[in-house]
């Protein structure tokens, strides 16, 4: 857990300005600390690439360009649906609060529905999600961290998916970061079946469509329920890592640059106070100011409420976070 004070922001902004300023000025070191960092981050690579997620995110993407053409009220009803139910339930409240740091206990059938919903957003399964997320809080900002702004926005926002260290690499992130779920046999089986959910829930969204309204709206269905949605949470994630580690507030200091932003905490279901997050890694609610709206952590509360949470880490232990 970093040490977390509260920050005094007029200090913090002028130090903000001034390392923007040399930023600009800097661009050699800059570019020499980038290769340095890449190379530590995937461990000696050799230049190749990761083409299956260059390729899935290539897909994702170019599907995305139809939308205009297939628009229909059922497909954005779809696209909605879906933001909500694999954006927020499936990575915040499952991979991140719960797989990830542990904010809360919940039954295991639960954990797997959420790992699923998680899987559904396209952003790896929660063995490498959980594994490469837990790195980043441990170097955040560092040599090593996966995703830094520090090497450039475009590479902590999405670039950092093109490297391709190798297999051997990869299962040794896992077995260091996440072993917990190396030894949870469902969690291991939604990694291997990781695309096979991705085209079930396709051919359900058409023939729902197809069924319900006709051809046309089928394809609506998989392009905004499939496609553009996987583009929206896909860029609203990695705001997280590269926006939230740019721009916006303290409320305390830690040895990184995490920021709270104040859109990002609304596009992302809370996870954009991320300065708060890095504060207190374990802490279920993000939002630690009146202001700082944090959906996910209101559906923890309810969650409990109802009986399937439980261990709910509101506070850290021996300290308050911020005054409301």
């Amino acid at each position: 857990m970093v040490v977390a004070t509260p920050v005094d922001r007029r200090p913090q902004q002028r130090a903000g300005r001034s390392g923007r300023r040399k930023s600009k000025t800097g661009g050699t070191s800059k570019a020499t600390r980038s290769t340095r960092w890449v190379a530590n981050y995937v461990h000696g690579w050799t230049g190749k690439l990761d083409w299956r997620s260059i390729i899935w995110l290539g897909l994702v993407h170019v599907g995305a360009l139809a939308a205009p053409f297939t628009f229909s009220w059922p497909g954005l009803v779809a696209f909605l649906v879906l933001y909500f139910v694999t954006g927020c339930l499936g990575i915040t409240l499952g991979y991140h609060r719960l797989i990830t740091h542990g904010s809360f206990k919940t039954y295991r059938p639960l954990r797997w529905l959420l790992a699923l919903l998680g899987g559904l957003a396209g952003e790896g399964s929660a063995l490498m999600w959980t594994a490469i997320h837990r790195k980043h809080h441990v170097l955040s900002d560092q040599p090593g961290d996966p995703h830094s702004p520090r090497d450039g926005a475009w590479w902590s926002h999405m670039l950092w998916l093109g490297p391709h260290p190798g297999r051997s690499v990869h299962r040794a992130l896992v077995e260091h970061y996440a072993p917990d779920l190396l030894r949870d046999r469902a969690m291991v089986f939604l990694d291997r079946t990781f695309l096979l959910w991705h085209i079930l829930l396709g051919l359900g969204l058409y023939f729902l469509g197809h069924l319900a309204w006709g051809p046309a709206v089928g394809v609506s269905l998989v392009v905004w329920g499939m496609f553009v949605r996987l583009v929206w949470v896909l860029h609203v994630t990695w705001l997280v890592n590269s926006a939230s580690h740019m721009w916006g507030y303290r409320n305390y200091e830690t040895k990184d640059d995490s920021r709270n932003l104040w859109w990002v905490g609304l596009l992302a279901f809370g996870e954009g106070w991320h300065n708060n997050h890095h504060a207190f890694q374990r802490m279920a609610r993000h939002g630690h100011k009146w202001w700082e709206v944090d959906l996910t952590y209101y559906i923890i509360l309810l969650l409990e409420r109802l009986g399937l949470a439980w261990n709910v880490v509101h506070r850290p232990p021996g300290r308050r976070p911020a005054s409301h």
